[in-house]
């Protein structure tokens, strides 16, 4: 026999008992409603800035590009009947000077023209000038050795460059103290690094084990810092 099942009232689930509101105790202030937090100030965006986002969003929007030298002359020629000038000169001014930009340039390895191609190389004195300025306007997290994070982009600055020491610095042309000691421990740390790769090389090559992985193993290594110590140690062999 099939059992059905009951709709009747007494199977209904009781309804909730409507909570008591606890009496503030004798002597005891209400609470006050919290106060919202101040909301902060939305900063305006230069107007000939929004104009170049919708002309160009994947130069000059959310995710922006590095510009190629004489973007001012290539907007002009293109949009001169609806660019201001000297709005143009502002907003640009404006816009490679933020640190969303400067990020772009350090990270980056190529300039873009308006129409979103790679037209030349960043030189390595704009990328390693992004990077310290980017790192001037960082504050430092509990216990953040920001200026051990910045030796180790400019060594990495360093290294992409493909020059030597001395064209670097010389290109760079670092005027404050502060800037020149963080460039110079960088360059240091990169050399250290390079004795090792070269050690590595060296140890690699007389093993004659032709597995980089089993080579590793055998001296308790990491198997991909090997493989990025042997690709080093090449590079400066090429250099």
């Amino acid at each position: 026999m099939t059992e059905t099942v009951s709709s009747s009232v007494e199977h209904a689930a009781p309804a909730a008992a409507e909570p008591t509101r606890r009496q503030p105790r004798r002597g005891s202030h209400p609470r006050k409603p919290a106060t919202p937090a101040a909301s902060r100030p939305v900063r305006e965006v230069h107007p000939v800035l929004a104009q170049l986002a919708q002309l160009y969003p994947a130069l000059f929007g959310a995710n922006a590009l590095p510009l190629k030298r004489g973007i001012y002359q290539d907007l002009l020629a293109a949009h001169g009947e609806v660019l201001d000038k000297a709005g143009l000169k502002e907003a640009l001014a404006i816009h490679t000077r933020s640190t969303r930009y400067l990020l772009t340039v350090a990270n980056g390895t190529a300039r873009y023209d308006l129409q979103g191609n790679e037209v030349e190389p960043i030189a390595p004195e704009h990328v390693f000038h992004a990077v310290v300025g980017v790192f001037k306007r960082k504050k430092p997290r509990d216990g953040e050795d920001l200026q051990a994070k910045l030796r180790h982009r400019i060594g990495q600055a360093f290294v992409r460059s493909g020059l030597s020491r001395e064209a670097y610095m010389a290109v760079v042309q670092v005027r404050d103290a502060a800037t020149q000691t963080a460039l110079e421990e960088a360059l240091n740390e990169v050399a250290e690094q390079d004795a090792k790769a070269e050690a590595v090389e060296r140890a690699y090559v007389a093993s004659g084990s032709g597995d980089v992985r089993a080579f590793a193993d055998m001296y308790g290594m990491d198997a991909r810092l090997v493989i990025r110590q042997l690709q080093r140690a090449k590079q400066l062999r090429a250099a």
